[in-house]
């Protein structure tokens, strides 16, 4: 069997390699991301693996359904990338990428604390000499409320570790989950954004969840309501965020992603002009903090995807399903 890697990173190539050896397939990589203009590289290969940042649609899928490629692989959680509708279309089987939850519920963890104590103004601050404390006073976490939105594989996780600040939780989710319910109490989404001093979301980019943090919902919120956000930068309107900020409903905005990311983030952009001014205007306030969606970055995250992908890609070939396959 052949495979095709399209967006490989250098720090992919081992776990790769290490698979090849152990599994005996036969496989072309590029670090391009998947185009019309490399996707002849998937001749004659039965699947197709992509890293989850370039917007695979119709015309993609076409061609690759030309070329004979029969099953597709994101290395991602999120498969918001790929048409769907266009996928089924064309007869391909289709699956995702896990990793364990540490690495993202570890960050979201970093970023809540960060904005507790306001550490973006105190590096600023520390850039001039000022080491005075006046616009430094902090909260503590053990004395907040936080609501978790999205109870799943991540979101759980989070729980798991805020649990041992002696915070009250509270979470909102499509499943439940036993295990949860033993540490936080589910409620419904209302109740949530009105009693949450700190809000973080882990749920996937759905039509149902696209903006789901608008003007409507920060008018729920309470005043000076932290805000985390460590999965996808459509579920915030970036419009009521920048509003939210201003009359300072917001109290803190930490996002890992941001809408539109996609041509900014994941690249050296270091001397070029940036074409997203809610992202230039939003970072420059004291209270936002900005990162380039990198909280799944690790090492283990990284090994875990391009197994996930190969294995995933290998049983489909073999066995017909995976353990990760999307049915649409």
């Amino acid at each position: 069997m052949k495979l095709v890697f399209y967006g490989l990173w250098e720090d992919e190539r081992s776990k790769l390699e290490e698979l090849h050896k152990k599994y005996g397939f036969d496989y072309e990589a590029t670090a391009e991301e998947l185009s019309l203009l490399n996707v002849s590289l998937s001749e004659g290969c039965a699947g197709v693996s992509v890293l989850g940042k370039g917007a695979v649609g119709d015309d993609l899928l076409s061609a690759l359904h030309g070329y004979g490629v029969k099953f597709l692989a994101t290395r991602s959680i999120g498969y918001n990338h790929i048409d769907l509708a266009a996928a089924k279309k064309y007869g391909f089987k289709l699956c995702n990428s896990q990793y364990p939850p540490d690495s993202v519920a570890e960050f979201t963890l970093m970023l809540i604390l960060m904005s507790l104590r306001k550490y973006k103004q105190a590096l600023w601050l520390q850039q001039v000499n000022d080491y005075a404390l006046e616009h430094l006073k902090g909260g503590v976490l053990s004395q907040k409320t936080v609501g978790v939105v999205g109870t799943g594989h991540i979101g759980g996780r989070v729980i798991e570790l805020l649990s041992g600040f002696g915070c009250r939780l509270l979470c909102h989710s499509a499943d439940y989950d036993p295990k949860v319910a033993q540490i936080a109490e589910y409620t419904d989404l209302d109740t949530l954004y009105q009693s949450s001093d700190i809000l973080t979301f882990h749920v996937p980019l759905l039509p149902s969840t696209k903006h789901m943090v608008n003007a409507e919902a920060l008018k729920k919120m309470k005043e000076g309501v932290v805000l985390i956000n460590t999965a996808r930068g459509e579920l915030f309107e970036t419009e009521a965020l920048i509003g939210g900020v201003e009359n300072r409903k917001i109290g803190a905005l930490a996002m890992d992603v941001f809408e539109g990311e996609d041509g900014i983030y994941h690249m050296d952009r270091t001397d070029d002009i940036i074409r997203n001014r809610d992202m230039a205007y939003l970072r420059q306030f004291p209270n936002v903090i900005l990162t380039q969606h990198m909280a799944f970055y690790t090492q283990l995250s990284m090994d875990s995807m391009m197994e996930n992908s190969v294995e995933g890609l290998l049983d489909f070939n073999r066995k017909g399903t995976n353990r990760f396959e999307i049915r649409f």
